[in-house]
């Protein structure tokens, strides 16, 4: 998965790059973040909360700097573990160019996912990436001096329908996962049921209460046939 993005930043750049390397700025920008503290030079360490669909889960994760050129860039890099939801790791390169009284930030991301979080689909772990990064950047933009904007730079807005189209893909998400619950649910039940009425039927045809072997043996057929034609 790759993502780009560009923001203006009410700022000066120097400000902006001071901003990029706090921790308590970071904290409050990233959303779910749960937990940030520096752990040695320029490296983190980070736990954050979030929802991808139907899986929600808190990842406890490590993000170094590095390729430090301040204050006009630098490389992130970090992987997150959030046990049996998955793992995410990638890196992006950030750079700042002066505009004015403000600043450029411009961004070029590469990012992998694996566990449950691969099964959810590009679209959906793409839309969600770019939702929190306008979420990072708004609340960046507005403890920066500015207001919260309604378009991040050349990232423009999605606007109604696409969040509506986003909000409308997490809603199926969660309808799938808690559809396929149910059938398996329901599929256990059925399968427990025929093996009980197999047990009472044996016992049965072992008594003789049901005209021996031949009838026996004719009703565990239409069970078998039932139980094919509910899943078929």
């Amino acid at each position: 998965m790759q993502l780009t993005g560009e923001y203006h930043i009410p700022a000066p750049r120097d400000r902006v790059w001071a901003m990029l390397n706090d921790a308590d700025v970071l904290r409050a920008c990233i959303p779910g973040c749960d937990s940030l503290e520096e752990d040695g030079p320029d490296a983190f360490k980070a736990k954050v909360t979030t929802k991808i669909g139907p899986v929600k889960a808190s990842f406890n994760g490590a993000v170094t700097l590095s390729n430090m050129n301040p204050p006009e860039s630098y490389t992130i890099t970090g992987e997150g573990k959030g046990g049996v939801a998955g793992f995410a790791r990638g890196g992006a390169d950030i750079k700042l160019v002066e505009d004015g009284d403000g600043t450029i930030l411009t961004y070029t991301a590469d990012a992998q996912v694996g566990g449950k979080l691969a099964q959810l689909g590009g679209r959906l772990i793409d839309s969600t990436a770019r939702k929190m990064a306008d979420q990072f950047f708004g609340k960046f933009t507005e403890m920066a001096g500015g207001e919260k904007p309604a378009e991040a730079g050349a990232v423009k807005e999605e606007g109604a329908l696409t969040a509506a189209l986003h909000k409308a893909e997490e809603v199926a998400a969660d309808a799938v996962h808690t559809a396929e619950e149910a059938v398996s649910e329901a599929a256990h039940q059925v399968a427990d049921a025929a093996h009980k009425a197999e047990e009472g039927l044996e016992r049965e045809a072992a008594a003789g209460t049901l005209g021996g072997p031949f009838v026996w043996g004719l009703l565990v057929l239409a069970a078998i046939i039932i139980f094919y034609l509910i899943f078929n």
